[in-house]
């Protein structure tokens, strides 16, 4: 019998949920594109994005990109600590774009490092199936629920 792609999806959401939940991840409803993850890490933010480049590249993955959200807006004179960075791996994203060129408004997957008001640093990312779901396509998901994978491992590993 064929489950209704709904009962999956929500079986699929059930599953991570408790996954973050066990492992000790607070998720929090605060982008209206879904559910948060954010993570507090030991360390500051730069030594927090140094330890991320290296796991990023000893993940087969790699930085594609930078943000320095911090210097930007010291220029309005709001100085926070934030750093964003971009990351994928050119092969996975072929798979990606091949079956759905649209996902470059998801991929390379987006991660930020900041310091919150409490003076902690804690690293924030969506995980990439609940901005891919939206594409429709079961390859998309698969390689999302992957990069999820990914991402929910490096980052158990910062907060370690």
């Amino acid at each position: 019998m064929r489950q209704p792609k709904h009962t999956i999806k929500i079986f699929v959401s059930f599953v991570f949920a408790a996954a973050f939940a066990i492992a000790g991840i607070s998720l929090s409803a605060t982008a209206p594109s879904g559910p948060v993850v954010q993570v507090q890490v030991p360390g500051t933010v730069s030594q927090t994005v140094t330890h991320l480049r290296r796991m990023v590249s000893h993940n087969g993955m790699m930085v594609m990109s930078e943000l320095h959200q911090g210097k930007v807006l010291a220029m309005t004179g709001l100085h926070v600590q934030s750093e964003t960075l971009f990351v994928g791996n050119p092969t996975v994203g072929k798979k990606l774009f091949s079956a759905n060129p649209g996902v470059g408004l998801v991929v390379p997957v987006r991660v930020n490092i900041f310091k919150d008001a409490n003076g902690k640093t804690v690293v924030s990312y969506i995980p990439p199936s609940k901005l891919l779901q939206s594409y429709g396509n079961k390859k998309v998901d698969r390689v999302a629920m992957m990069l999820d994978q990914k991402l929910h491992n490096m980052v158990t590993m910062l907060s370690r």
